[in-house]
């Protein structure tokens, strides 16, 4: 039976009423909500929406800014910069299909004269180093290949050719450890304060002066903005701004380029690893600085990864890359008696006048300690046992000292077992033996017994668990020959700018202070002096004939597994010494036959003059 409309049944009327206004609400309120995001797209972000989209039109480069240059005192260039055309390659702008990616990756290593695993290894390395920097897969590249890229564009997305500034050593290996090296800035590195600013890609020192003063060196990166076409490449004429790039400042150093040549040469010359180093005796200023092996920093210069730096330098013994003149760890043989003479006169166990005999022995504990060669001197003083080098004399005291820090003190307060604050990275503060350093070792059974007078004994001559390197050695010698002042080692002379013009002079103040009586400081020169221009000195065969007085020491030290280490340390001229030398070398024997004759060089060209031949007639070897 079917119903009339004016006999629907309200209920139903009702129901439908609602759905069309419950319809209508949801409607209403999905066009407020478009109404409401257009509004919000158009008039509150339109601007911003409107720059991106003028963005996209617009690519902007980084340029590098050129790093200063590195020059000697004189003004003579010893780092400076060259361009270079690098082929560079964008991971993120790559083919995403792994055929096109490798197709071109592998016409790439073709092009390069490599192979696609190396370029692949290449591309991973660097983006780990650097990420979303460019990838540098060769330097120098050729103009043909220039060409060849630039008209086959389309074909190798992600790949263009840059002109970089790279560093150029126009004297080699020179110093090499002095500069350190250059290299990208590292993931970890961009979380430094001190790379503030930087970006992937951007080039920072890593190592020696070059990072020290990277900052200084730096400079400050430019821009280029140019206009593209919807494919990404630039348009005719597209350049809109550029913003130069500021080059970095110069740094002058203290170092003398001759004089690091001589010191390098006599180090070389040996064929031996070792170190050495020339400071002014009173400003602490390092005239000259070396170590061997050495490395050439071209190799370090990007693009090289770790990887690449470990396979060149991995030598563990050899450690090219160690600078030994800061680093090295050495017993210091003889040269060693000068700061026990100021302990034990300082601690009042000697004067300077005081006799003791040596009869060629020394007996302490069962133990018999011998001079070298088993030379007897008999009754002698300070200046006379510093001449001849006297063992035994130093043996009675380091055993007059032992039970008191005396000796372990005055040699920390002339440098020993502590980082001198030169201004470069890598220092180590080597080992001063301390009774309490060793007890603790045997507390925790890491030595086979505690502190011993023998230890003393050892240490008075620069023995046993001892380990200094060449520039602590100088900074505890010049203290004693500029009478008490402990000079701050320093390889920066100043800073200046593009121009030439200077901003900034480099005149750090002394360390400390420390007291050395006049006559102590004279008594031991003249022993020293004795040593090596006296006949029956240690060292007069080699310094006998130097028309320039000085005063110096020699050293052979025990260095097990090893040979013997040669050392040599010298003052001059005497009596008022305006540089010290401190040369070492591992495996090089008596300190007279190997490091001696190197600090002649180095003083040699310092002074401009040669020393005549002469014959040694008595006293010891060492």
């Amino acid at each position: 039976m079917y119903r009339r409309s004016g006999e629907l049944d309200p209920q139903g009327g009702n129901q439908l009423a609602l759905r069309i206004a419950v319809f209508g609400g949801v409607a209403l309120a999905l066009f407020a909500v478009l109404f409401f995001r257009l509004w919000f797209l158009e008039i509150i972000k339109g601007d911003d929406y409107l720059a991106e989209a003028r963005n996209n039109r617009t690519r902007e480069f980084r340029v590098a800014a050129p790093r200063g240059e590195i020059l000697d005192r004189n003004g003579e260039v010893l780092v400076s910069n060259r361009t270079s055309l690098a082929l560079q390659v964008n991971p993120r702008k790559l083919p995403a299909d792994p055929r096109e990616r490798r197709a071109e990756l592998a016409q790439l290593a073709e092009l390069t004269h490599s192979t696609l695993p190396r370029v692949r290894r290449a591309i991973r390395e660097e983006s780990k180093l650097a990420p979303g920097a460019p990838v540098t897969l060769r330097r120098d590249v050729g103009d043909h290949l220039v060409y060849y890229l630039e008209e086959n564009q389309d074909r190798f997305p992600g790949v263009t050719v840059q002109r970089v500034f790279v560093r150029s050593y126009p004297e080699g290996t020179l110093a090499a450890h002095l500069f350190g090296n250059v290299g990208e800035v590292d993931e970890r590195e961009l979380k430094e304060p001190r790379h503030e600013g930087l970006e992937p890609g951007d080039s920072v020192g890593k190592d020696g002066v070059e990072y020290q003063y990277d900052k200084v060196l730096r400079g400050r990166a430019g821009a280029t903005r140019i206009q593209v076409d919807a494919l990404g490449r630039p348009t005719p004429g597209g350049q809109i701004d550029v913003v130069e790039p500021a080059p970095g400042n110069d740094l002058r150093l203290t170092i003398d380029g001759k004089l690091q040549e001589a010191g390098e040469a006599a180090l070389q010359g040996q064929g031996l690893a070792g170190a050495y180093v020339a400071m002014d005796v009173r400003s602490g200023a390092v005239l000259a600085m070396g170590s061997n092996p050495t490395f050439d920093p071209d190799e370090l210069t990007p693009p090289i990864s770790q990887r690449q730096v470990n396979e060149l330098y991995r030598d563990p013994v050899r450690s090219p890359l160690t600078n030994r003149a800061i680093a090295g760890a050495y017993p210091t043989g003889s040269t060693f008696k000068a700061i026990t003479s100021v302990a034990a006169l300082a601690s009042g166990n000697l004067t300077t006048t005081e006799s003791i005999n040596d009869d060629g022995l020394f007996q302490l504990g069962g133990i018999d300690f011998e001079n070298a060669g088993g030379a007897v001197f008999g009754s002698i003083s300070l200046e006379t046992a510093l001449t001849v080098s006297s063992d035994v004399f130093y043996y009675t005291l380091g055993d007059r000292m032992n039970g008191s820090p005396a000796l372990q003190r005055w040699a920390h307060k002339l440098g020993i077992g502590r980082e001198s604050g030169i201004d470069l990275p890598g220092e180590q503060p080597g080992l001063l033996p301390t009774p309490a350093w060793r007890n603790q070792l045997y507390r925790e059974d890491l030595t086979e017994r505690p502190w011993s007078a023998g230890d003393n004994v050892n240490l008075s001559v620069g023995q046993g668990d001892l380990q200094a390197d060449p520039l602590q050695m100088a900074v505890a010698y010049a203290t004693i020959a500029n009478g008490g002042t402990v000079p701050r080692p320093h390889v920066a002379l100043q800073i200046d700018d593009a121009a030439g013009r200077v901003q900034r002079e480099f005149e750090p103040r002394p360390e400390r202070s420390v007291r050395i009586d006049p006559e102590w400081r004279e008594t031991i020169l003249a022993g020293l002096h004795g040593a090596a221009q006296s006949q029956g000195g240690t060292s007069y065969g080699i310094f006998g004939g130097f028309p320039v007085p000085v005063a110096g020491k020699t050293g052979t030290a025990e260095r097990p597994p090893y040979a013997d280490q040669s050392w040599y340390v010298v003052l001059a001229p005497y009596p008022d010494p305006e540089i010290v030398v401190a040369v070492t070398f591992e495996e090089g024997g008596f300190g007279a036959d190997t490091a001696a004759p190197a600090a002649l060089k180095i003083l040699s060209q310092y002074f401009g003059k040669e020393a005549k031949p002469v014959e040694a007639t008595g006293g010891t070897v060492e």
